[in-house]
């Protein structure tokens, strides 16, 4: 399975950016896609999650940090995830990853099993 994140850029606070994540090499509606963020000289931390379909339903999850500013998003018709972030902050800024599992969605990176490269995001204040 390859992940290829793209959409990162530098915007003023208080812009948006959406933030895109392309699988290939596997049926992708079994996925739950997951995204990560990594400020310089920072752990890498948890921003959001969708499931894979239970029964027609995706669950999505977000940290605190950023709810009701990012919408996490798929379209299996395109193999895509989809970070649509919004009212964005200078403490936003990060390298940003899309990562990938088979089983239900999770916060816990170590439990993902695929990795994309990653899409800087800079806030400007």
């Amino acid at each position: 399975v390859q992940l290829q994140a793209s959409g990162g850029g530098l915007v003023q606070a208080g812009g948006s950016l959406r933030l895109s994540c392309v699988a290939s090499g596997t049926r992708f509606s079994a996925l739950s896609l997951g995204w990560y963020r990594q400020a310089p000289e920072k752990e890498r931390e948890f921003v959001s999650a969708i499931s894979k379909a239970v029964g027609f339903t995706y669950y999505a999850d977000y940290a605190e940090s950023v709810k009701a500013r990012f919408t996490i998003s798929r379209d299996n018709a395109k193999n895509t995830a989809y970070l649509e972030m919004n009212n964005l902050r200078p403490e936003d800024t990060a390298i940003y990853f899309c990562a990938a599992r088979s089983g239900g969605s999770s916060h816990d990176m170590r439990s993902y099993d695929y990795w994309g490269q990653g899409t800087q995001v800079t806030v400007s204040s």
